[in-house]
């Protein structure tokens, strides 16, 4: 089973960039699509950003396409989310998922492995 540990979380003003990882431990994550949900105070976990085994395909929610490019470093077992242009409504704990079913599942039930996550606070 791989691990799961997110890094990168911090407080940032409105307009401005942060850069979330996501780094994996127990297995190569070349085997799994991964992915990257949030959650707000009082509100249900939602899909932010997938990206396939291969890197080839890329998945995002409407509300962060165009801001927001998911990658990873298959040699780095490493996943990324570099999230610009942020918003107060961005402010969410951020969770790393992998799973090596669908890589276009948007709900949380679909994917099977979790990390802990990190918060992301936009201040405006």
């Amino acid at each position: 089973q791989v691990q799961l540990v997110e890094s990168g979380g911090g407080l940032v003003q409105t307009g401005g960039s942060l850069r979330v990882s996501c780094a994996a431990s127990g297995r190569p994550i070349s085997s799994y699509n991964m992915g990257w949900f949030r959650q707000a105070p009082g509100k249900e976990r939602e899909f932010v950003a997938a990206i396939s085994w291969s890197g080839v395909r890329t998945y995002y929610a409407d509300s962060v396409k165009g801001r927001f490019t998911i990658s990873r470093d298959n040699a780095k077992n490493t996943v990324y989310l570099q999230m610009n242009s942020l918003k107060p409504e961005d402010t969410a704990v951020y969770y790393c998922a992998a799973d090596s079913r669908r890589v276009d599942a948007r709900t949380r039930y679909e994917w099977g492995v979790w990390g802990q996550g990190t918060q992301v606070t936009v201040s405006s």
